[in-house]
Parts: C-alpha cells; sequence; structure tokens
C-alpha cells in the first residue's frame, strides 16, 4: 500500500496505510484516481502575479528592462512555492503527481510567469483527462509557442522546431517520422501564435493555406488537423504508455505490458485516468521488483518528507535551493526533453546533500553544498545567457540565507500513539522505508534520543530518512 501511496503520490501517512490494508484494492484505486471530496486545491493561480508595464520593450530604458526581468523571475519563483506548496497540502496527490509527470513531457521555459501559470493550469486541469485535449492545449499555450518558436513559423520562413518537438517528444518518439513530415507539418503550424496576455491567436496572413503530405495523409492540414492525426497513430499511445510506465513502474521497459497498457489506452480515446486504473489494478504493478525500485526526484523528496512532517519555512524561497542543488527546478527543466529522471538524479554531491536534508530541514542543521548552476539552452531565443546568470545570482543569494523553520511534530506523534515503545523503531522504519528494511533497528536504538517518547520518535524518524534507502520508493 505504501508503494500505491508513494507511486501514486508522494507516499502516506501510517493511519491512511493501516485504513487501506482493511480494503479492496478498487475502493483504493478509485479513491486515489478521484482524490478526496473536500479538495479544492484544483486552481493554482498567483497571489501577486508581476504588472507587465504598457511600454512597449523597445520603448523601455535599460532600468525599466532590469526591473521587469526581477519582477518576472519573482512571479516564477513564487509559482514555484504556490505549487510546491499545493502538492504538499493537496487532497488529491495523483493530479499533482501527473501534472508533475507532464511538466517534464511538455517541458518550458518562460521568460513570463503568466504564461509559465497558463501552461500549469492546462497541464492540471487535463492531468488525468484526455491526452488529445491535454495535447492540444499544450501546444496552444504560449509558454509553450514562445519557447518552440513558432511565434516566427511563418509562411515565407517556415520554423521547423514547434512541429519537431510535437512529434519527437510529445507524441511519437524519434524515429517514427521523416524530415518531410517535419517540414510539412511546420507548414500546418504557420500562424500559431499568441497575444501580449498569452491568449493563443491564430495569425491569417501567416498561416501557409497550401496541400500538405503529412504521414501518408494529404490535404489543406492546419495544427488542429495535424495533432488530431498525430493521435489517430497508434505509436502515439505507445510512446506516451512507454514513459508513463517508466515513471510510474520501472526504468526498465516491459514491451509486453507497455504494448497491453496502450492497446486500451488507445481503445478509450486517451482516457488517462483509465490507463492509471490498469496500471494500479495490475497484479505485476505490486510485484516485490518493481518496489523501492525508483529513486525518488528531488520534488518527491521534498514534498514527501513536508508531506510526512508538517512543516513551514521562515523564507520558503529557500525550496528554490533545496531543487537547484538536487537538480530539479520547477519551471526550469534542462533542455526541452525535460529531466532524464532515474539513477541521473544521483552523483556525488546530490546524493550527500539528500542525506543531510532531513537534519538540515528537521534539526535546523547547515550544509556547505553549493547549488548547481542552470544552464542556458542553446537555440532558444527568449532564455539568453543574460537571464539565466540573473536566475542563478538568485538562487546563490537566497542560498546563502540560513534556514528556519518551524516544524509541527505533533500530528506524527499521534500516528505512532498506538505503538509500544519497543516496537516503534521497527514500525517507523517500515513505515517509511519501501526497500532494505534490514536498516539495524537495534542500532538505531542505540543512538536515538531516550529522554522522552516524543524525543525518540524525533531521533529515529530523522535517522531513518537520512539513510541512502530513504532516497527510494
Amino acid at each position: 500500500m505504501q508503494h500505491l501511496a508513494w507511486r501514486a503520490g508522494f507516499g502516506e501517512s501510517l493511519p491512511v496505510i493501516e485504513e487501506w490494508s482493511h480494503k479492496k484494492r478498487k475502493q483504493i484505486v478509485d479513491k486515489v484516481l478521484i482524490g478526496r471530496e473536500k479538495d479544492k486545491s484544483a486552481t493554482l493561480t498567483l497571489a501577486n502575479p508581476p504588472e507587465t508595464p504598457d511600454v512597449p520593450k523597445g520603448q523601455m530604458t535599460k532600468d525599466e528592462k532590469k526591473e521587469k526581468r526581477q519582477m518576472e523571475m519573482q512571479g516564477i519563483k513564487d509559482l514555484n512555492i504556490a505549487w510546491i506548496n499545493t502538492m504538499v497540502n493537496s487532497e488529491h496527490p495523483l493530479r499533482e503527481k501527473m501534472a508533475l509527470f507532464w511538466h517534464g513531457h511538455f517541458a518550458s521555459r518562460s521568460s513570463r510567469a503568466v504564461f509559465s501559470e497558463q501552461l500549469l493550469e492546462v497541464i492540471r486541469t487535463n492531468a488525468l483527462g484526455n491526452f488529445g485535449d491535454l495535447l492540444t492545449g499544450v501546444s496552444k499555450s504560449s509558454a509553450m509557442l514562445e519557447y518552440l518558436n513558432n511565434k516566427q513559423n511563418r509562411k515565407a520562413h517556415p520554423n521547423e522546431n514547434f512541429a519537431r518537438e510535437v512529434m519527437e517528444l510529445f507524441t511519437l518518439g524519434r524515429g517514427n517520422y521523416t524530415e518531410t513530415d517535419i517540414k510539412e507539418s511546420a507548414r500546418a503550424f504557420t500562424g500559431w501564435s499568441y497575444d501580449a496576455d498569452g491568449n493563443f491567436v491564430f495569425q491569417e496572413k501567416a498561416h501557409d493555406a497550401g496541400d500538405k503530405t503529412f504521414l501518408g495523409k494529404t490535404g489543406d492540414f492546419n495544427g488542429d488537423d495535424i495533432l488530431k492525426i498525430l493521435l489517430e497513430n497508434k505509436q502515439t499511445a505507445k510512446f506516451i504508455t512507454a514513459k508513463i510506465y517508466k515513471f510510474f513502474v520501472d526504468d526498465m521497459p516491459d514491451d509486453a505490458k507497455i504494448n497491453a497498457l496502450a492497446d486500451k489506452f488507445y481503445a478509450s480515446n486517451y482516457d488517462i485516468k483509465e490507463l492509471m486504473r490498469n496500471i494500479f489494478m495490475a497484479d505485476w504493478f505490486y510485484d516485490p521488483r518493481y518496489i523501492g525500485g525508483h529513486i525518488k526526484s528531488p520534488i518527491e523528496l521534498i514534498v514527501g518528507l513536508r508531506r510526512t512532517i508538517p512543516v513551514t519555512f521562515e523564507k520558503e524561497e529557500v525550496m528554490l535551493s533545496f531543487q537547484q542543488i538536487l537538480g530539479q527546478t520547477l519551471f526550469y527543466p534542462p533542455n526541452v526533453a525535460g529531466w532524464p529522471g532515474g539513477r541521473n538524479w544521483i552523483d556525488s554531491s546530490s546524493l550527500m546533500y539528500r542525506l543531510q536534508l532531513p537534519q538540515m530541514i528537521l534539526y535546523d542543521k547547515e550544509s556547505d553544498i553549493k547549488p548547481k548552476e542552470i544552464t542556458p539552452e542553446m537555440g532558444m531565443m527568449q532564455y539568453k545567457e543574460q537571464a539565466t546568470a540573473q536566475v542563478n545570482a538568485a538562487f546563490k543569494k537566497q542560498f546563502n540565507k540560513k534556514i528556519k523553520t518551524d516544524v509541527n511534530w505533533q500530528p506524527y506523534f499521534k500516528e505512532y500513539e498506538k505503538v509500544s515503545r519497543e516496537n516503534l523503531a521497527a514500525t517507523i522504519t517500515d513505515t517509511l522505508l519501501l526497500t532494505n528494511k534490514s536498516v539495524n533497528k537495534a542500532l538505531l536504538d542505540s543512538y536515538a534520543d531516550a529522554t522522552s517518547r516524543e524525543s525518540y520518535i524525533k531521533s529515529v524518524t530523522i535517522a531513518v530518512m537520512s539513510t541512502p534507502e530513504y532516497q527510494l520508493c
């Protein structure tokens, strides 16, 4: 049950797991898929969105441009923190987990906070809905059209960036289309643009209205037609299913399982919720070889810890430093392919920091590990080296501030109130770890603070969270 809780969310408390253990799998999966009735976190908006000056950029002074960049950067930081807090407090963790997956699948960077906010809203709204609706919404978002240069895709001067990535990364996967398909679909996407507020705009004069031949079909196709043809291709269902399988089940693909799931996904007209139901209801999903075989992403690690132990930060921006040091900063993917995941999350510095993180947050300890640099992505016009340097400088400035937290241990202590003193170490270990539960409980006991029951629970919990095994789920 903890395996399901981590793969479909960010872990669950001991009482929830005990409650689940007395119910049928279908009841639990149904609950996971729909969330709790009182969930009110469906909409996520910036409390103080940056105000865009009416002055055209070309008429701004140097200081005005700098101020605008700083405002937009702060807006993206605020959006990052708002989403993290939503994940921590959500009554529908699967929606946030799916949104996190799609955030990496439809990776983009934008210099405009409102553009990033709009794209995130499209992703979260459709995270468990219909993939066709999600694909269309993302493809028409200002953030994606900006990121992949489609505003420059005009009849007289085609730009193929958007068309290429729609096939390579969003639908078919590399090797399932030709260069001609890229050129012809790029013509179909001419005229797809956006206004200053981030609304989708079709510029008819920029659109190539001639016939195109795409994936064996010929016609006067527009962008919507191209997306429809891509969805009609079963390879899209297989490619998406394979990526979801890797994210939610195992890094090593299993063609038989993926093909069976993809067939059902395609037959359901790309119903994402049904695909997830088929995964979570499958007997093989609970095979011991899949349990504890997933390295937590930095976001999973941070959110999971905070959902286990309620904690607030005096300066919430410190979560940005956590993300940067660990190698996953929301809204700043390394490139258009998103974060590679798996073993790529771990290197010598990030592993040491991961092991220190519970003590830093829950014991207010300091670390001397510095954040990694965010690098500009070549070819993306809106994301220049100057902006990248500003982002890194802002993160480093935040990193140098002392971490001050307010940890609310009482709800956590209450979870273990019925556990006997002699069974506390074993129960805590079994609840927090999904793999290698042979952690020496006697050793834990010898190093624990036994001055009180609460001190004992606290010290054992932090010790278990500081083990390499806690990095896995």
